[in-house]
């Protein structure tokens, strides 16, 4: 059974009214979504038990069940009970349609409420991708200099709009470098190295900070990717907070933040939670989705494919993302909605043109054309094809990605484990993230590559010979052996490192870019040895006719071999196979090379599970203790539900505990009798124990299973007959049946709580295999099962319990 994360607290979305019937007190729950009222009773599990209407079409509009549900904070939502009550919300709204024309209007206002959400969330995802994009890139110039006549423009647009379009690093005339506001000009000197050098550590440092502080302060939900809570929450799970407008504004600045400030990061996890935060807050704009929790996970799938679709400009793999790795439940129509939003999102994005002002590095009138019109980050131009000798490196590239995925899950979730358990690390997230940004501002200033932004680091190692121009050039064979080849090692080496401890912290940080990045560095790395080596085959007569072909333009590309080992880290890291080929492609827009990119993601995927079978994402919910039950893992032990269950106790609850009897209620399951019990005795029950719903039995001697009843049902009924019925008192007797008898004068009237009981909870026997259980809760997304054996109740499953037996099990 699944225990509170928090004290109950009782809503005012249930109102909940006592009416007199005879001398018997009966709950009822107003039932009507305006402003009407309703005394008719129901079952709040979507069936109704009044006699008096057998079937559906005899049910008056005002006697409706309710529609909407509210959960606790670090609950599980029930999403048979939430699509039951939509269906009869629907059915409700149908009925209405014979009302011309405001019936008509409702019932096509009710079917267009998901399309209208998601497409302003398409909106809004976009233009905030777009923004942020904008700001982190003029904020991660600002430690190098600045634009002396107009501040607001970044160093691309600065030397742009002064017509020194032909600039190199080191030469536009109309960036201000900040050595050069303190009249140090000689750009040889140490002195000029040495200011340049603080300025840079001092900008990041100061940008970090800031970040952090907004987080600590408004909203610490703010911090880390965001994508495993993100999954969670798409699976059932409920986190209060996660995805509000406070977390939504701090996680959007400290964003721009922690990305310009040079931590090795990225912006691409975050906005998957961004997006879906819109999605969250634009919810409620439609009271179907708002106030129905597994209604509105439909709009947070679109909404994370929204969130990839603007990171990467990539709407097709943003939906394959969404299916493949965050949603839980992702209907057919949610495919569609889903895809609608990444399309207007990318149309968004593709107006605000973040990406295409990004490749601006020279020149010709036609090249700058082209700049204009494009709309992938990192796009590529192979004017070749590859070979099928090319195939070996490709899979030894995924062969590295899958180890070093799996090396980076395993330090990263022990430096994780380290910094939750230690108090002076965990508690002092502000000089973590300070050391940490200085000791990477510090050392990446000093490596060309690691020094300018990781986009445009990745961006370079992409691109073709051809488009190479600058003095560094990889393209440049004795500089490439020499210098390039030991600075890409470098860059590699530290990148790994850094990311260990930089991901986890608390600042906005995603992981995708960083893992592109070391892919990309070790793609290069082997494509210089592959074209070294045939290049020596080459001069070598008698040479294999595999060998001859014309190298860089009809084989061994050293940018095909970074875009391939960019998809296989990031394959051995998130563990991504489909929806990874497709925004590869979609981030370099190079159709001809799905095939070597599958090829190496197919190997980092195999080498990987071999190694362990969770990629980062899942490594952190089990590190945060989420109960999160993945719908592609299996489960491995042959076990039936009464070794996984929580036996229940036979015991009436006493008004004085011990510790230990009371360790023991907690531990195990509790019931209710459906006569017998006091208010008193179930007020006690409630306060002595923190479960989330109890068995209904026909006594403790037999066990008998009558129903199911959740605690926020019983506490919400149990209160408001306290505050508006006086003659209902302590020792009043609750009823879960029809037969109340009559009452006595002068006795305390019974208290009828039948119509808030669930008659039909699921249930299992005790000898039903584990695959069953967990596939009943994968398909049919259940809060619980009961165990029950002869139709008596043995005991309850939930997915804490099914994990928590699973990490035992590990553990021995």
């Amino acid at each position: 059974m699944e225990r509170a994360g928090r004290s109950s607290t009782l809503g005012s979305t249930d109102e909940v009214e006592l009416e007199p019937s005879g001398t018997s007190a009966t709950i009822h729950l107003d039932m009507t979504t305006g402003g009407g009222s309703s005394s008719s009773d129901f079952n709040p599990f979507g069936a109704i038990d009044d006699v008096r209407f057998k079937t559906d079409e005899d049910l008056p509009d005002a006697l409706a069940p309710p529609f909407f549900s509210k959960y606790g904070d670090f609950h599980t939502i029930d999403w048979q009970r939430d699509l039951a009550r939509d269906r009869l919300r629907h059915k409700m709204i149908s009925k209405k349609k014979v009302d011309f024309p405001l019936g008509l209007l409702q019932s096509g206002w009710d079917a267009g409420a998901g399309w209208i959400c998601v497409l302003f969330v398409g909106l809004a995802a976009g233009a905030t991708a777009g923004i942020i994009d904008i700001g982190a890139r003029w904020m991660s110039d600002l430690k190098t200099g600045v634009c002396a006549d107009r501040f607001w423009l970044d160093r691309e647009h600065c030397c742009w709009s002064s017509n020194d379009t032909f600039y190199k690093d080191d030469e536009c005339k109309a960036w201000t470098k900040w050595p050069w506001m303190l009249n140090y000009y000689n750009s040889s000197s140490f002195l000029f190295l040495f200011l340049e050098w603080i300025f840079y550590i001092g900008w990041a440092v100061a940008m970090s900070t800031l970040a952090v502080l907004f987080v600590k302060i408004f909203a610490p939900y703010a911090c880390g990717s965001g994508i495993p809570e993100i999954k969670c929450i798409l699976s059932g799970f409920v986190i209060r907070g996660y995805l509000g407008k406070w977390t939504f504004i701090i996680k959007s600045v400290g964003l721009i933040l922690s990305s310009a400030s040079g931590l090795s990061l990225g912006k691409e996890g975050p906005m998957v939670h961004l997006a879906c935060c819109i999605g969250n807050i634009f919810s409620y704009l439609f009271p179907k989705y708002g106030l129905n929790e597994a209604k509105k996970r439909e709009i947070l799938s679109a909404s994370a494919a929204a969130g990839v679709s603007v990171a990467f400009g990539a709407p097709i793999g943003g939906v394959l993302f969404s299916l493949e790795e965050a949603s839980y439940y992702f209907p057919l129509k949610t495919m569609w909605r889903s895809f609608f939003c990444a399309l207007v999102a990318g149309i968004i994005l593709r107006f605000v043109n973040p990406f295409g002002s990004n490749q601006v590095s020279s020149l010709s009138a036609k090249t700058l054309i082209f700049i204009c019109f494009q709309t992938s980050l990192f796009h590529v131009d192979y004017m070749m094809k590859w070979t099928f000798i090319e195939l070996v490196p490709f899979a030894l590239l995924g062969l590295f990605g899958g180890i070093i995925g799996s090396l980076f899950i395993f330090a990263n979730i022990r430096w994780s484990r380290f910094r939750k358990n230690s108090k002076t690390l965990g508690g002092n997230p502000i000089y973590e993230v300070m050391i940490i940004t200085l000791i990477t501002a510090a050392i990446s200033y000093f490596n060309p590559f690691t020094r300018k932004s990781a986009l445009s680091m990745i961006q370079q190692l992409f691109d073709r010979c051809e488009d190479q121009t600058d003095e560094d050039s990889l393209c440049d064979q004795n500089k490439a052996l020499s210098i390039a080849f030991g600075q890409l090692l470098w860059a590699l080496i530290f990148k790994f490192i850094i990311t260990i401890f930089t991901f986890g912290i608390k600042v906005p940080c995603g992981l995708f870019v960083p893992s592109i990045g070391m892919g990309a560095i070790a793609g290069r790395i082997l494509g210089i040895t592959v074209d070294q080596i045939f290049r020596s085959v080459q001069a070598t007569p008698g040479h294999s006719e595999y060998f001859t072909c014309q190298i860089g333009k009809d084989c061994v590309m050293p940018g095909l071999y970074a875009m391939v080992g960019a998809a296989a880290v990031l394959g051995g890291v998130t563990r991504m196979t489909v929806s990874l080929v497709v925004i590869m492609f979609e981030l370099t827009g190079s159709l001809e090379f799905i095939v070597p990119t599958m090829v190496a993601t197919m190997f980092s995927k195999w080498i990987g599970d071999g190694i362990s079978k969770m990629g980062i994402y899942e490594a952190h919910i089990e590190l945060n203790g989420y109960p999160f039950l993945d719908s592609k893992g299996e489960y491995p032990y042959s076990t039936v539900a009464s070794q996984v269950m929580r036996p229940s106790i036979h015991r009436q609850v006493a008004d004085e505990l011990s510790m230990s009897d009371l360790r023991e209620l907690k531990n195990e399951l509790s019931v209710i009798t459906e006569s017998g019990m006091t208010l008193g005795d179930l007020e006690g029950l409630l306060r002595q124990t923190d479960f989330n719903g109890f068995p209904v039995v026909v006594s403790h001697n037999s066990m008998h299973l009558v129903g199911f009843i959740t605690r926020r049902d019983i506490l919400l009924a149990l209160h408001t007959a306290r505050k508006t019925q006086p003659y209902v008192v302590t020792n009043s007797i609750a009823y879960f049946s029809d037969a109340v008898p009559d009452s006595v004068p002068g006795a305390p009237a019974p208290l009828r709580l039948r119509k808030i009981l669930d008659m039909a909870p699921m249930t299992v026997t005790d000898q039903t295999p584990m695959e069953t259980v967990i596939d009943m809760f994968r398909k049919l997304g259940l809060r619980h099962v009961l165990v029950t054996k002869n139709g008596k109740v043995l005991g309850i499953i939930t997915k804490k319990d099914i994990l928590q037996f699973m990490r035992n099990k590990n553990s021995q």
